[in-house]
């Protein structure tokens, strides 16, 4: 391999290139790096032309142009293994671990850092060493093996410090804070992060001065400093300004959106999220998006925007499970995790927001899910899929949300007009969730639970068989409940008159085979089930008579 010799000193670009970094510059680096390595003479160590190819991929890795990185390491690979340099080499091969890490090729980064550490530590590279123990540690972390992780970063920091490379220690103590508010260490993350933050100013770093920002309105917002993380947030988008550094931008607008969030300024975080997001998707950055999305519906529900806040949960878990698919396994996890639990309470929340509208019928959705949940249950339904069911039981009712006031809360029989309407209502459900798709299809449940045995039901007129499994399981406990419960037009039957009453309607409206088992399954549990919660009722009543007794 030959270079182009300009006769300039190639040590003058470097010390350019490397301020530049520090400032955030990296196509400014990437330029001062190519000039070096033009104006090498055929005199000059072959180890620096290594080096300076390492560099340049460095550049490139950060700049998100990965397949130019490795590029160029392929060509630097080759001047160290020719020049029999293997300290090069084990400095190359950890560069080349780094952008196969930023591609999610965990396992392969894995196993070239590990032989990084032992290549540096045989050559008594201790700077090296400390560098594949911090990647080392920045794996873990990505896998969620956090305290593992902190080991790592912490054995990282003790060579670092002892050779006083204290550019190297700021960044470190930004990863080690980071971990430690994981971990629930929020005094000692504190701790951390404010040095790291004084470090990075005193060595000029603002690249990473950006990241310890962001990090500290992270501490700072899950402390419940919501004020202070957003002006944290804003002096980071600040700074990311004034060095044109963008890739913390979608981050920062993130906290920045939480924050408000947090305040109750739910319009204002949307604003900020949805410029977080645009710049996710720009990127390329599922992580981001999908903790945006995550966000996202965060603030769509609180103003109750429920059917929006159900689309952005969908797509976050869509998100989250293509992450799973590159290892980000321990995280992603927890988040799924928490995305089926904030579909459960959306849906809860929506259910119980169109009882509101109604005296008559509240509860009624919880309920029938209890109850629907019970004879599935008793039927062999799944255990993987009960939650996405009384998902499905608890928004069964959802299209009523399209019915008019009027007619919804109608105190009397409805006339043929209303009717009309309101028995539209199963399809109107469907529309509403149009666009949304649960891992198990709830919508059978929505647009079925209404049809009859016997094929007189609506919307479809469908009968036996041919209605969904689901969705005749939802249609027992539905009628049940309406049996069992007061209406604008008559009392409550109680559950013997209601028993009786489904039995008359075997092979007319219930499944046969699916009311037997509920007869004998699932009505003595919810006998038992109001016995218990009925029992404080009496005892509190039989002590007010004890009392005027007296």
């Amino acid at each position: 391999m030959s270079f182009i010799t300009t006769g300039t000193d190639p040590q003058s670009h470097i010390r350019a290139a490397r301020e530049a970094e520090r400032a955030g510059r990296t196509p400014e680096a990437r330029e001062r790096y190519e000039a070096a390595l033009r104006s090498l003479s055929g005199t000059d160590d072959p180890g620096l032309a290594a080096k300076l190819l390492r560099w340049i991929a460095w550049t490139h890795s950060t700049d998100g142009e990965a397949h130019a990185a490795l590029d160029t390491l392929e060509a630097a690979e080759a001047v160290a293994v020719a020049s029999a340099d293997d300290e090069a080499l084990a400095s190359i091969l950890n560069t080349r671990a780094g952008t196969l890490f930023g591609l999610g090729e965990l396992d392969e980064a894995h196993d070239l850092f590990e032989r990084v550490r032992r290549l540096a530590a045989r050559a008594g590279d201790r700077e090296l060493e400390a560098i594949a123990d911090q990647n080392l540690g920045t794996v873990a972390s990505i896998r969620g093996d956090r305290e593992v992780a902190l080991g790592r970063f912490k054995a990282s920091l003790v060579n670092f410090e002892a050779l006083g490379e204290m550019t190297y220690v700021g960044p470190l103590l930004n990863n080690i804070g980071r971990l430690q508010s994981e971990l629930g260490e929020d005094d000692e993350a504190e701790r951390t992060l404010a040095r790291a933050r004084s470090l990075c100013v005193e060595q000029g770093d603002v690249h990473h001065l950006i990241l310890v920002e962001v990090n500290r309105a992270r501490l700072m917002l899950g402390s419940g400093q919501a004020l202070r993380a957003l002006r944290t947030a804003q002096e980071a988008r600040e700074m990311a300004s004034g060095v044109g550094d963008d890739r913390w931008l979608g981050e920062i607008l993130l906290v920045s959106g939480s924050a408000h969030q947090v305040m109750g300024n739910s319009e204002v975080a949307l604003n900020f999220l949805e410029r977080a997001l645009e710049l996710g998707r720009k990127r390329e950055d599922p992580k981001l998006i999908a903790d945006v999305v995550l966000e996202q519906a965060r603030a769509l529900r609180s103003v109750g925007r429920n059917r929006d806040t159900l689309l952005r949960l969908n797509e976050a878990r869509q998100l989250f499970e293509r992450l799973r698919a590159r290892l980000d396994l321990a995280n992603v996890s927890e988040r799924l995790g928490e995305l089926e639990a904030a579909f459960m309470q959306i849906v809860r929340e929506w259910g119980e927001s169109i009882e509101s509208k109604d005296a008559y019928t509240q509860g009624h959705c919880s309920r029938v899910s209890m109850y629907a949940c019970m004879l599935a249950e008793a039927a062999g339904f799944p255990a993987a899929d009960m939650s996405w069911f009384r998902m499905g039981a608890l928004l069964h009712d959802v299209g009523k949300v399209s019915v008019p006031l009027d007619v919804l809360t109608k105190n009397g029989r409805l006339d043929d007009s209303e009717w009309a309407i309101m028995s539209r209502h199963p399809e109107f459900g469907v529309d509403l969730l149009e666009g949304i798709e649960f891992p198990w299809d709830v919508r059978p449940m929505i647009r079925h639970h209404h049809e009859r045995w016997d094929g007189s039901g609506y919307p479809d007129n469908i009968a036996g068989e041919r209605i969904p499994f689901e969705a005749r399981i939802l249609t027992i406990a539905d009628v049940y409940d309406a049996l069992t419960t007061t209406r604008s037009y008559r009392a409550a039957f109680s559950h013997e008159k209601a028993m009786e009453i489904l039995r008359s309607e075997i092979g007319t409206t219930v499944d046969p085979s699916l009311f037997a088992l509920f007869e004998d399954r699932v009505a003595p549990g919810i006998v038992e089930r109001e016995r218990v919660a009925s029992a404080p009722r009496r005892q509190a009543r039989a002590s007010r008579r004890r009392a005027l007794a007296v």
